[in-house]
C-alpha cells in the first residue's frame, strides 16, 4: 500500500504517541533521508524540538557501523525514548541490524519499536511477527525488483490485529471488505495490516509485484537467496581485499561495511576518499552498474537472483584497472 515514507507516516499516526515524559524517537545517524524529515515532521506535528527530542546515534569514532550493545544501552538509558525507528539494513553503510536484540530492548523499556525494511525486504531473513517488531514499512523497488515508485509495503504486528480503537489514518480501501461497497460514513477496519490500508492501489504497480514475487518462489525463496549472497558477497569481500591490496593500504579505498557476514546483506559499501565520482564513471563505463552515494561511497551489491560469480568477478577486475588509472 502506498509508498515507504506515507506508510512511516501513516504507522507514526498510530504508534508515535509522545508524552510530555516520553517523547524521543531514535534513529541511526545518516538514516536515509526521507526518513530523517519524517520523524523530524512528527516531533513538529506534536509540538516537540527536534533538536531535543530526536537522538541520531551515531558509531564510535574510528568505527564506519553502530556496535548493537551501543543502540541497546542507549535505549536503556533514556527513559524518555518514546519510539525506535531503525533500518533493517542501512543504506549507506550495508549494516544488517540484530532487529531481534533491538527490538526486545525497546520493548523491555516500554518503547514502540518500528523498522524501515527498504533494504532488507527480498535481501536478508525476516522473522517481524516472531521478533515482536510492532511495525515495519518496506518499499518493493530495491531487492523485489517492482520498479521505481513501485507499491510498498507495511507489517503490523498480530497483537494489534483487532485493536480498532487505535488511533488511525483512516481509507475507504481499510474498511471491512463485507460492507466496503455499502458507502457507509461509519469506518469499520480490517483486522490486522490491511485496515491501515486508505485508497484502491495501482492495478499496475500490484502486476509487477506479483511477477517478482513469483520468480522469488521459483528461486527457492529467501533461505535459497540468502545462502547464495553470502557466498556472492563474501567472494566480493575477497577478491577486493586480494585483487586491491595495493589500494587499501595506500588509503585510497576502505569498506564500510562490517566484514561479519551476519551484519550485512547483498551490499558493500566501498569509500572512497578522494575522486569517488572518477572511479564511479569509470566503473559504468565499463558496464559495471553500482551506485554513488555522496560524498564518498560507491555501493556494490551482488543480487543473488540474478548476479553470478563471474558477475563479481568482472566487477573487481574492472574496479582494479579504473583504480590504477585514477590512482597512478
Amino acid at each position: 500500500m502506498n509508498t515507504l515514507t506515507a506508510n512511516l507516516h501513516t504507522m507514526m499516526a498510530s504508534f508515535y504517541h509522545p508524552k510530555p515524559d516520553r517523547f524521543k524517537i531514535l534513529i541511526e545517524a545518516k538514516a536515509f533521508p526521507s526518513d530523517h524529515y519524517a520523524v523530524i515532521s512528527q516531533l513538529k506535528l506534536h509540538g516537540y524540538d527536534p533538536e531535543i527530542g530526536l537522538i541520531a546515534l551515531s558509531p564510535r569514532p574510528g568505527e564506519t557501523y553502530l556496535r548493537t550493545s551501543d543502540i541497546v544501552d542507549t535505549i536503556k538509558n533514556d527513559p524518555q525514548i518514546a519510539l525506535v525507528l531503525f533500518s533493517g539494513v542501512q543504506y549507506y553503510t550495508g549494516q544488517y541490524f540484530d532487529i531481534k536484540t533491538i527490538t526486545d530492548a525497546g520493548r523491555a523499556q516500554g518503547c514502540v519499536v518500528g523498522w524501515d525494511l527498504a533494504h532488507a525486504a527480498g535481501n536478508v531473513p525476516l522473522k517481524l511477527h516472531e521478533w515482536e517488531v510492532d511495525f515495519a514499512c518496506w518499499c518493493s523497488y530495491k531487492y523485489l525488483n517492482a520498479s521505481p515508485g513501485g507499491i510498498a509495503g507495511v507489517f503490523v504486528h498480530e497483537k494489534y490485529a483487532t485493536d480498532f480503537d487505535r488511533p488511525r489514518f483512516a481509507g475507504w480501501w481499510g474498511n471491512e471488505k463485507t460492507n466496503r461497497f455499502e458507502m457507509s460514513p461509519e469506518f469499520r477496519p480490517s483486522a490486522g495490516a490491511s485496515g491501515f490500508q486508505l485508497s484502491n492501489p495501482s492495478v499496475l504497480n500490484m502486476t509487477v509485484l506479483l511477477a517478482s514475487l513469483q520468480i522469488f518462489d521459483e528461486a527457492g525463496g529467501i533461505p535459497a537467496l540468502r545462502a547464495k549472497s553470502l557466498k556472492l558477497t563474501g567472494y566480493l569481500e575477497q577478491l577486493l581485499l586480494a585483487v586491491l591490496d595495493d589500494h587499501f593500504k595506500a588509503g585510497h579505498i576502505r569498506i564500510l561495511t562490517p566484514s561479519d557476514s551476519a551484519q550485512r546483506g547483498c551490499q558493500l559499501s566501498l569509500d572512497f576518499p578522494e575522486r569517488m565520482m572518477q572511479v564511479f564513471e569509470g566503473l559504468h563505463a565499463r558496464g559495471v552498474i553500482c551506485d554513488e552515494r555522496k560524498p564518498t561511497v560507491i555501493r556494490i551489491a551482488p543480487a543473488p537472483l540474478y548476479n553470478s560469480f563471474a558477475d563479481v568477478r568482472r566487477a573487481v577486475a574492472c574496479l582494479k584497472q579504473v583504480m590504477d588509472t585514477v590512482f597512478h
